[in-house]
């Protein structure tokens, strides 16, 4: 490459794969226990409520935890990219801890919302930081081969999830501890463990960035989340129309506006640079993410439902049951990644993976009360498959696309934006099923009545007749906030509740359907901008060396002498005669001179200006790279 200091530097940073797959293992676990708290507190969310006495607002432990893990996901992935990722994703584990330990001891729903929100700070960036981390030391082309790896975590803990709630959940006492309080301590010896192994395997180079850190656009970012997520968690109890909804849509536009004037004040400094969206490849992702975000939570929200009310299932059966869905996350993120790898192309798998989405939430809406298990299961597996090809490739075009100095910021707002499209995807759907639920219901009652079937059962079971009246027929969405009557009726009294769910499923799929043929649409736009061979570490370091060589050459080029770089060969470009000083005008062309001779047979050229990406609709050879900033 005519580039022997920086070749050097650049080979100094990359690891083996041993040493890959080391911080890959204490990563993983960090992520386990991210998404595996997702799902076991859920299962044994109204087990907690009960015996803290506290069901009405058990949401509120639910709403904590979105909130600060939502808002902190940005934080991290811009903090970490000014101080480095070790020190932040131990805080991340370190908090997690803390905040496990502290729901535990709860003695309320109160203080169990509180030490939530604990957790969610450390949970919010236990994701983000993985992937980014997974950025710094593996190259784009291999990136999506590891990533699989975590996706297989997110779709086990899927699984385990719900056995380990419905276990812990029934269990009156474990060594002298309630049962349910094991749910959140088993978290600490697992917690501890990714924290050792990260703290001793994790060492990747970093050299401070000299930044103002955007403290008004956090606080505006809060200003504006804060609201807008309780309301997106508590409307259907408030109604969305109701004085106290429309105080936090109010608050959340006014923090959205002082989020925006405060983040294009702060340009290359804001928490979430601005600049980043004018790129094709960073727009489409996180609109494209957003989308999945609110249509693949119709899906993984009503599945469990539907097969604890509607097959019989315990939480437990309806966690084995999900197998399927789980699986085919694995194959579609394993086999995207393998090809990615050997072809160095991604586009094709979020299209793909897309359309799966769209079939198989198409296919769900046809599912009825009667359907053999065994379809919905084929469906599950076909939706798992469209998960696993979206949801990494669209994460790797991200990275790949954005500077190497801003990893972190890259993979936390397409988490961000994700995690919000799941928010506003949770809110709608389940507004949706239960404002349909007590109409189907009563029309499948109605229905139901005229058959032999139901009044023999009716003659035999005047008691349930009676119960039935007094919850699926109040039209009422309330009578339905404990479903448990369901399986105590004679199968013939309690089908008609069972076929008012599921038509109300059909409509929350169809709507899901319709929302992913928008984001088929908007992935259609992804372009397909060759990947690079060097890991984002690598990157950097050679960026830094060009720096030191531009820095080197500024006194001789000023002297009149030709520039040199420090192994005897002329600098690439014009950059350093315009004055290398470390500044946005020579500093900024070095690292662009750096970003010209990194890697070009993997799509860099010679001139920025003229990007080999342009016919893709790229503003250059790097989809966001913009000159550096002052340092």
């Amino acid at each position: 490459m005519g580039d022997g200091l920086s070749t050097t530097t650049a080979d100094d940073t990359a690891l083996t794969h041993r040493q890959i797959l080391t911080i890959l293992g204490g990563l993983m676990m960090a992520m386990f226990l991210a998404a595996l708290d997702q799902t076991i507190v859920s299962t044994a969310m109204r087990t907690i409520a009960d015996d803290l006495g506290g069901f009405s607002i058990q949401a509120w432990a639910t709403t904590a935890f979105l909130i600060t893990s939502t808002i902190a996901t940005p934080l991290y992935g811009k903090l970490s990219d000014i101080y480095g990722r070790k020190p932040f994703i131990l805080f991340a584990i370190g908090i997690f801890i803390l905040g496990s330990v502290l729901c535990g001891l709860a003695g309320s729903v109160y203080q169990l919302a509180a030490f939530r929100a604990v957790q969610g700070i450390g949970a919010g960036g236990l994701f983000s930081l993985a992937f980014a981390i997974i950025g710094d030391v593996v190259p784009p082309r291999e990136r999506a081969k590891y990533q699989g790896y975590f996706l297989a975590v997110f779709g086990t803990s899927s699984v385990l999830g719900p056995v380990l709630g419905g276990f812990f959940a029934g269990a009156d006492s474990i060594l002298g501890v309630t049962g349910w309080r094991w749910i959140f301590y088993i978290n600490v010896p697992i917690a501890l463990a990714a924290f050792l192994v990260v703290m001793r395997v994790l060492h990747i180079p970093h050299r401070r960035q000299d930044h103002r850190i955007d403290w008004p656009g956090a606080v505006a970012l809060v200003i504006c989340l804060v609201p807008l997520l309780t309301v997106a968690e508590q409307g259907r109890e408030w109604g969305w129309d109701s004085g106290r909804s429309l105080l936090c849509y109010g608050i959340g536009v006014v923090g959205l506006v002082l989020f925006l004037v405060t983040e294009w004040s702060y340009k290359d400094e804001a928490l979430l640079p601005l600049r980043l969206f004018r790129g094709r490849t960073f727009s489409v992702a996180s609109t494209s993410s957003f989308i999945l975000g609110i249509a693949m939570f119709g899906g993984l929200l009503t599945l469990p439902l539907y097969l604890q009310i509607v097959k019989g299932a315990s939480p437990t059966e309806a966690g084995l049951m999900l197998l399927p869905l789980v699986l085919g996350i694995m194959s579609g993120s394993i086999i995207s990644g393998q090809v990615i790898a050997r072809t160095g192309k991604y586009r094709k798998f979020p299209i793909i993976g897309s359309l799966l989405m769209v079939a198989a939430l198409a296919l769900f809406s046809r599912i009825g009360a009667d359907t053999p298990l065994w379809q919905t299961m084929l469906v599950m597996a076909l939706m798992g498959l469209g998960l696993g090809g979206n949801m990494q490739p669209v994460i790797t075009a991200a990275q790949n696309a954005a500077n190497p100095r801003e990893i972190g910021v890259a993979t936390s707002t397409v988490t961000f934006f994700r995690s919000m499209g799941g928010t506003v995807g949770a809110a709608v759907f389940l507004s949706v099923l239960f404002s349909l639920l007590p109409e189907k219901t009563k029309a499948a009652f109605t229905a139901a009545q005229s058959t032999p079937e139901f009044q023999a059962a009716a003659r035999a079971n005047p008691a349930q007749v009676q119960e039935i009246a007094r919850a699926g027929t109040s039209g009422s969405a309330s009578a339905f906030n404990d479903t448990s009557f369901v399986n105590r009726l004679a199968d013939a009294l309690a089908h008609p509740f069972k076929v008012g769910f599921a038509d109300s499923m059909s409509v929350v799929f169809m709507v899901a359907a319709a929302i992913m043929v928008v984001g088929f649409v908007v992935i259609l736009f992804l372009p397909e901008v060759p990947l690079r061979s060097m890991s984002a570490a690598q990157e950097r370091a050679k960026e830094e060396a060009q720096d030191a060589r531009a820095s080197a050459a500024a006194p001789a080029a000023s002297a009149g002498l030709p520039g040199r770089d420090l192994a005897g060969s002329s600098l690439p470009g014009s950059g350093v005669s315009s004055g290398g000083n470390g500044s946005n005008g020579g500093g900024g062309s070095a690292a662009h001179a750096a970003d010209d001779v990194a890697e070009p047979h993997v799509g860099h050229t010679p001139s920025h200006a003229a990007g080999a990406h342009e016919a893709d609709g790229e503003a250059g050879a790097h989809d966001n790279v913009e000159p550096r900033h002052s340092r």
